[in-house]
């Protein structure tokens, strides 16, 4: 079985590279997409094309930031409830 709670395992490398090419691969959508809508002659089915593209980037680079956040807030919770000691408790 393949742990995913390892943040140096098999999946984790995984799952940050395949993040990255998705990362590179907006980067460059988002060049092109730039020179497109910078033509005002490009063609109505290339900006829509272009727009298409764009929103799977954005979904990719969203879906990412939510799993990242999703693994950095969890040892975040854990922190949070140590210290959430109250002054009347550290006091006493």
């Amino acid at each position: 079985m393949l742990s995913t709670d390892d943040p140096g395992g098999f999946l984790s490398r995984l799952a940050d590279d395949f993040e990255a090419v998705q990362l590179a691969m907006g980067a460059d959508v988002l060049s092109a997409a730039r020179k497109v809508l910078a033509d005002p002659m490009t063609p109505n089915a290339e900006v829509r094309y272009t727009a298409l593209r764009l929103s799977e980037c954005l979904t990719d680079a969203l879906r990412i930031a939510e799993s990242r956040g999703l693994r950095l807030s969890a040892p975040d919770a854990e922190e949070d409830d140590s210290d959430s000691e109250s002054p009347a408790e550290a006091s006493a």
